[in-house]
């Protein structure tokens, strides 16, 4: 298959998941997750039912974005083909990571129409709350184990763990004054802001700590 092809391939798988989380989310968000059934929703997306079940493993993980099939694929080889061949960690390390979250972030192409959604089918089926916090416990244990693999460290460096979890950190508050009504920056803006502010903390930190004797 060509690379035409296959460019072609990935838009429309995107933008089926697209329309399949803002329908599951609009749903759920006037309906809750028993007030409508997968043929309904299908329906809705012009999609088959069986190509629901292609792109998703249920309702709740629609409405929360979750496909079957990882989107961020190339976005992850690129942050593991990226490290300089210098010893230890590498310098770029915190700023690689935080370009692949940016990287994620393009591809969920978050609307605020579909957000303000999000949040009413949350207010309406609290369950998903407990969904999402799990889901980002696992997507930075994902990042922990990419940041190991990328640096040769042994599993359960707790340097991986704590490289994931700060750039897992500066997303979730990022994405949060995204959303927040009357905001007109773009998320990626919001995000490199906090991220020069925590370049600007550690180096002031390493600079106040010294080199121990």
């Amino acid at each position: 298959m060509s690379d035409g092809a296959d460019s072609t391939r990935d838009r429309r798988r995107a933008e089926t998941t697209r329309t399949l989380i803002r329908v599951a989310r609009h749903f759920t968000a006037e309906r809750g997750l028993s007030g409508f059934t997968v043929e309904e929703l299908c329906s809705e997306a012009a999609v088959s039912r069986r190509t629901f079940f292609n792109y998703f493993a249920s309702k709740d993980d629609a409405v929360l974005g979750i496909p079957l099939e990882r989107a961020d694929a190339a976005a992850v080889a690129r942050f593991l083909a990226t490290r300089p061949d210098v010893p230890g960690l590498s310098p770029t390390l915190l700023t690689d990571l935080a370009v692949l979250a940016e990287e994620r972030w393009r591809a969920l192409d978050i609307a605020p129409d579909t957000a303000a959604d999000l949040f009413r089918a949350v207010d309406k089926e609290p369950r998903l709350l407990g969904r999402m916090l799990e889901l980002a416990i696992q997507g930075e244990q994902f990042d922990a184990r990419l940041v190991e693999q990328r640096e040769n460290l042994l599993s359960g460096d707790l340097r991986a763990q704590v490289a994931a979890q700060v750039v897992g950190a500066l997303v979730r508050s990022a994405a949060g004054e995204f959303l927040a009504h009357g905001n007109t920056d773009t998320f990626i803006e919001i995000f490199e802001r906090r991220i020069g502010a925590a370049r600007d903390l550690f180096a002031s930190q390493a600079a106040l700590m010294g080199t121990p004797e």
